[in-house]
């Protein structure tokens, strides 16, 4: 079949009918010509088709069949299934078994980690690190791709702002400044600089668009939103994973003004390919497609595959729907040949790109597999990144750090011994026995010296308070209690959204009966989304939020309650005081009638503050530091704008501390109404104790545009207040005029 390629190349080598795309070289782009005329019409439809294997289940419905699929002719791409030697045997019967030979790419869901498992990425979002988040990406992308996979569902850039959404843990939160950021260097991590080189893997922007914003956080839910907010806060990351080079786009399970994503042409062909020139392919979510026809566009799947093909949808995940409609619709003549050939061609382009016409198999080398997967190294990334995920959301009279010489300590709570919660949704192929527990890390924290006490006390979930005393009888004769609890890994991710944002359970009883012994309290939390702390911030005298950190998480977060480590996370999402706040997020619009507490008839609660528990940003340390008030230096000229923001920064304890300097702006008046704040800088910055550091920020036009009153982007002239500090909340500012 290589031969019947070669020879179609050559006579197609007068020119391409297609432009050289940003992922082909002018003679691949021949032969993809070559290779689509060869193709029959059931052909090109398999190119668009994305089946399942049997592997594994991330969706409601699991496919037979699909290796006849396969020999077929009939499906070009599978996912949830890995391994060098499984996915070689697959890649065969594509490229031996059917006509043209056409290879395979797999996909997977490659969120944060392959089998070292990272930090959840909401919880690597909070250590606003970037060169970490591509080191971790690309220690990822390395595993996967050595485990003979091409393609990661990732990354998630949708910006959330509800913390009852399930999937809020797969983003990077609230933020859509911080979102570019993280999103960009998840892409270079992925892919590097070359997806031909075999330890990369092109990666996935999803979920397109705004699937951040379902309604009352019910996952899959309606979003109704303006095309303002949608311009100005859910598609920015989408456009930042585009100009890193993102290979391809997924399409989300929810509407945008009354169309489905995945049959939404403004979404998918008037931005996506005309407006930013998007040259990869896209693909849906799992059976979005048919969940046209419930969503009430379209009266059966038939028509739900014409909407989506016409829409701009390339390749069909699951649903079988281009694979038993589209012949006919062709046929028919309401989806031309060409809108077939064009998406066939963006496919082809990304497998050119990945190397496999020129060695299919260059993915699937066991001894490859072997020497590249949970490696010492990345395991020793894995627990760097875990620390840097770490927020101290408490730390009352310095109990945190506990003395490594402390005599006896009690470990308390049901997620303290678990593995399996290390790893939070979306784990890949993470296995809960590689995983290091909190009570294993403590105990090779502390050795031999300390004797320490486990008691889980009560389940994380259900109404069983008979553990309770057993756990106040090994709190008293401790010198300090670390209280472990959270929600179980299953209760985040994809359908899994919580209409209370509590600790289930009896886990906050148990905390208020521990807090009566007069012993000090260090609470940890696993969890996957910000929780309401209301009802234990008062019974504990820390507390510190791990999420789900990954293999190595039982380590790093010995490494901070002992002090090996100095905490240095920031939330990337606030924590409300209750959820009647929900959604709540720092970067908030002002009314009419702001908040006065004197005056009823203003914008408040009348049984709850306006103000967060921990607003965005928020994140303590073990050492403290002192801004003093910025100075700015404005450079401006006709046509262009640049400012220059400094600011002493100080650190006035007694270790060595990381700082996340932020630089907020407030536009006083617009064309629109601006909001109160917006996150436009972020410096990581270390300091010994009592060293300073003056740290610059350099504003330009880009930053302070928005979308004007006429839906055009730009800056408008007026008065902009700029506040630079350790959170949402900072007081320092200086303002100036342009």
């Amino acid at each position: 079949m290589r031969k019947n390629i070669l020879l179609l190349l050559i006579a197609f080598s007068a020119g391409s009918l297609f432009a050289q795309s940003r992922w082909t070289t002018e003679e691949e782009e021949k032969a993809i010509d070559a290779l689509i005329s060869e193709m029959t019409l059931l052909e090109k439809i398999g190119q668009m088709t994305l089946f399942t294997s049997d592997w594994d289940q991330t969706g409601p419905t699991l496919r037979e069949g699909y290796q006849e699929d396969i020999r077929g002719g009939r499906t070009g791409a599978i996912f949830n299934a890995h391994t060098a030697d499984y996915n070689r045997e697959l890649q065969r019967m594509a490229i031996e078994e059917t006509r043209l030979g056409i290879p395979l790419i797999f996909g997977y869901d490659v969120i944060h980690g392959y089998r070292t498992i990272f930090p959840i990425p909401l919880g690597e979002a909070a250590s606003w690190n970037t060169t970490l988040a591509e080191e971790t990406a690309r220690i990822a992308a390395r595993e996967a791709a050595a485990a003979g996979l091409h393609w990661t569902f990732a990354p998630m850039v949708d910006v959330a702002r509800d913390p009852r959404w399930g999937r809020v843990m797969e983003g990077n939160g609230e933020d859509v400044f911080l979102g570019k950021a993280m999103t960009e260097a998840k892409v270079k991590g992925y892919q590097g600089e070359d997806l031909s080189d075999p330890f990369t893997l092109v990666a996935c922007a999803k979920h397109y668009a705004a699937y951040g914003a379902a309604q009352a956080g019910r996952d899959y839910h309606t979003v109704d939103i303006s095309e303002r907010s949608l311009r100005e806060t859910y598609l920015p990351p989408f456009k930042t994973a585009l100009d890193a080079g993102v290979g391809t786009f997924m399409t989300s399970f929810n509407e945008v003004d009354g169309q489905p994503a995945s049959g939404n042409y403004h979404l998918l062909t008037e931005i996506l390919r005309d407006e930013w020139g998007f040259e990869g392919f896209v693909v849906t979510d799992y059976t979005s497609i048919n969940e046209m026809v419930p969503h009430g566009i379209v009266a059966n799947d038939a028509d739900a595959g014409e909407l989506a093909v016409n829409a701009g949808v390339d390749m069909d995940m699951q649903g079988a729907v281009y694979y038993n409609y589209l012949e006919k619709k062709v046929a028919e003549d309401k989806v031309k040949l060409a809108k077939i050939d064009q998406a066939v061609r963006q496919i082809l382009r990304i497998k050119y790109a990945l190397g496999l016409f020129e060695d299919p198999y260059r993915y699937n080398d066991m001894d490859r597999q072997a020497t590249n997967i949970f490696t010492v190294d990345h395991r020793a990334t894995a627990r760097a990144a875990a620390r840097e995920s770490l927020v101290l959301l408490k730390n009352e009279n310095n109990a945190l750090p506990l003395a490594k010489s402390i005599r006896q300590l009690a470990v308390v709570g049901p997620l303290a011994e678990s593995q399996e919660d290390m790893l939070g949704a979306w784990h890949a192929d993470g296995r809960a026995r590689d995983c290091v527990s909190l009570l294993t890390g403590i105990q090779a924290a502390l050795g031999q010296t300390t004797k320490i006490s486990y008691t889980p006390g009560v389940s994380v979930e259900g109404d069983d308070e008979t553990g309770i005393p057993a756990a106040l009888a090994a709190a008293k004769l401790a010198d300090a209690v670390v209280v472990v609890v959270g929600e179980k890994w299953t209760m985040s991710g994809e359908a899994a959204s919580r209409t209370s944002i509590t600790l289930p359970g009896k886990q906050a009883e148990l905390i208020s009966q521990l807090h009566q012994t007069g012993k000090p309290i260090i609470v940890v939390l696993l969890n996957g989304r910000p929780l309401d702390l209301s009802n234990i911030i008062d019974h504990s005298d820390a507390i510190l939020e791990a999420w789900y950190p990954g293999s190595e998480g039982g380590h790093a977060v010995a490494d901070i309650l002992f002090g090996d480590y100095v905490p240095v996370g920031k939330l990337p999402m606030t924590f409300p005081r209750s959820v009647g706040q929900v959604p709540i997020f720092y970067n908030m619009k002002n009314t009419g009638r702001p908040f006065d507490a004197g005056n009823k008839y203003t914008s408040k609660y009348l049984d709850e503050s306006n103000d967060p528990l921990f607003p965005f940003g928020f994140g303590l340390s073990y050492t403290t530091f002192n801004y003093e008030t910025p100075t700015v230096t404005k450079a401006a000229s006709e046509g262009d704008f640049t400012a220059t923001f400094s600011v002493k920064v100080t650190n006035t304890g007694k270790r060595l501390g990381r700082e996340v300097v932020q630089l907020y702006v407030h536009d006083l008046v617009g064309s629109v109404t601006r909001p109160l704040r917006e996150l436009k800088g972020f410096q990581l910055v270390d300091l010994a104790a009592g060293e300073s550091k003056t740290v610059e920020f350099t504003l330009s036009k880009e930053e302070l545009s928005f979308l004007r009153r006429d839906m055009t982007w730009g800056m408008e002239p007026g008065t902009f207040d700029v506040y630079i500090g350790g959170d949402s909340r900072a007081t320092q500012k200086v303002s100036f005029e342009y």
